[in-house]
Formats: C-alpha cells, sequence, structure tokens
C-alpha cells in the first residue's frame, strides 16, 4: 500500500483540525492521506428497535461526514492524493486495524462522544502509544504563522531516543528550530546538610552533560537544524507544557523511566497530551511489544 497518513474524522471542530493537520504533514512528507470515519453502533440499532429506514440514513449521515472530511482536504491541500474509508465497528478497534498500513495516525484531541467536557477523548488516549506508529493528537485549530519550533521531551529512556529521531526529522521538514527539554529531580537530603548548593549544582552539569552527549550524534546527522536546550530541575509535564505555548508540535516517547513506565502510555506522555497547547507528537520506540 502507497506510504500515507491515516486521519480519523468524525464531523467534530477537533477532526476537522485532525484532517487539516494530517494533510499538512502527508504533504510535508510526500505520502498520501487516508481519511476513515467509523459508523459506529447506536441505540436504536436493536431488534424490534430500529425505525424503518434507520440503516439508510445513517448510512447517507455517516457517507456526507466522510465526503465532507475528503472535500475538506482537497480544498486544504489541492494536490494531494486522498482517499476515503467508511467502517462499521467501533471506532478505536477500527482505527488501530488501520494503523497497521499507516506510517503515523492523526486524531483530534475529542471528538463527538459523550464525555466532550474531558480535555482528551477517549479514542485518542486509547491509540497514543497503542500502535506501532507515531500518533499525533490535535488540539485546537492550526495557527495562522507557525512558531518554527518543535519541542521534545527526553530522559535518556529508549523511548525518548525514539522521540529525539521523530522530532530531529520533523525539524528538518519544516526548517524549524528544535527545543530539547530534560528534566531532573531535587535530590532528597536530609535538613542537616551543608553540602546541599554544590550538590545541586553537580547534578545539573552532570544532567547538561547527559543531555549533550545525546545529542551530538543528532546535531552531527541534522547540522541544518537549530538545536536549543534546556536541563532544569522541575516536573517534566510542566516544563514540558509551558514550552509548548510557542511551539508547533511536541513530541514524546510513549513511556520513559518514570514509576509508571510499565504502563502502555507513561505518566509523563500522558499528562503531556493533556496540557499540552499544541499538537502532541507520540512516538513508541522500534520494536516495543
Amino acid at each position: 500500500m502507497t506510504a500515507h497518513v491515516l486521519v480519523g474524522a468524525d464531523g467534530s471542530a477537533p477532526a476537522r483540525a485532525a484532517v487539516r493537520w494530517a494533510a499538512d504533514e502527508a504533504v510535508r512528507r510526500g505520502w498520501a492521506l487516508r481519511i476513515v470515519h467509523v459508523c459506529e453502533p447506536w441505540t436504536y440499532d436493536l431488534p424490534l428497535q430500529t425505525p424503518p429506514g434507520f440503516h439508510d440514513s445513517m448510512a447517507a449521515y455517516c457517507r456526507g461526514m466522510l465526503d465532507g472530511a475528503v472535500d475538506l482536504a482537497h480544498e486544504h491541500a489541492p494536490q494531494l492524493e486522498v482517499n476515503s474509508v467508511l467502517e462499521p465497528g467501533r471506532t478505536v478497534e477500527v482505527l488501530r486495524r488501520e494503523a497497521a498500513d499507516a506510517r503515523e495516525v492523526v486524531v483530534g484531541s475529542r471528538g463527538r462522544g459523550g464525555f466532550t467536557g474531558l480535555l482528551l477523548g477517549s479514542v485518542s488516549l486509547a491509540l497514543a502509544g497503542r500502535v506501532s506508529v507515531p500518533v499525533v493528537v490535535v488540539k485546537g485549530e492550526p495557527r495562522e504563522r507557525p512558531f518554527g519550533e518543535v519541542v521534545v521531551g527526553f530522559d535518556g529512556s529508549a523511548h525518548s531516543a525514539a522521540a529525539l529521531e521523530y522530532a530531529f526529522e520533523d525539524a528538518a521538514r519544516r526548517g524549524a528550530r528544535l527545543h530539547v527539554v530534560h528534566t531532573w529531580q531535587m535530590p532528597v537530603v536530609g535538613p542537616g546538610a551543608t553540602a546541599y548548593t554544590p550538590l545541586i549544582e553537580e547534578i545539573a552539569a552532570s544532567e547538561r552533560h547527559i543531555t549533550q552527549e545525546a545529542l551530538a550524534p543528532w546535531r552531527d546527522k541534522y547540522p541544518q537544524v537549530e538545536v536549543t536546550e534546556t536541563a532544569v530541575c522541575g516536573h517534566p509535564v510542566a516544563v514540558i507544557r509551558d514550552a509548548s505555548r510557542n511551539a508547533d508540535l511536541v513530541v514524546v516517547g510513549s513511556r520513559g523511566l518514570g514509576r509508571a513506565g510499565s504502563a502502555l502510555l507513561g505518566s509523563v506522555s500522558h499528562g503531556v497530551l493533556h496540557h499540552s497547547h499544541c499538537p502532541v507528537a507520540v512516538v513508541r520506540a522500534p520494536g516495543e511489544a
């Protein structure tokens, strides 16, 4: 199958923003765009309860939503190759299946489900970190003028190394700066400690050195990418959230070195998805089960 970006469409404002973002991404990468709309079972779709003509009207409604998303993609990127899929079933199951042939998956932050007041929808959470390709969750409308900056979280794990690779590639394609964020936690010391300040300075210098060493081969591979580094004592979600205010994309690994590292979606990536001010790409490490 032709290399493509997969995007879920359900007619909601976040999904429309995701279609536009996915169209731009497909153009940047020279891939096609594949738009999927899932017709989920409805409450009345039960024996003895389905009104006459219900199935036909629902099929027409779903087709109209999909056609609208295709039209939107063509309007946004007229030269882009776009194909579409209309399938019955559960949205998460269909998108996971479709993701097997995709290079990247794009979804809105939340859709037309019954929990639209939540910061992040169930579909985006169910996909991020759970399919083998990067998943981009689009929050809000694309900015008229890009900031020209990509932010990536780095903690030294294999997952953050995969995020670094994606972030460098993306920054190179965009012609954007790359802001690498590495955070560390304050050590716990007794109240009588006398060498506290020198200890903090030593840790800070060590963390900066770790970041610089990790970035060296990537700087060599992508000399055209301007890189800035932040190695700071603080919570990674808060620091990345603040950095996202002036970014076009945040990139995180699916999980890292924290206590929740064994979860399918780690606590940091989960927190960044909820609180970032711009789209977030969640990248799994190669070979991750």
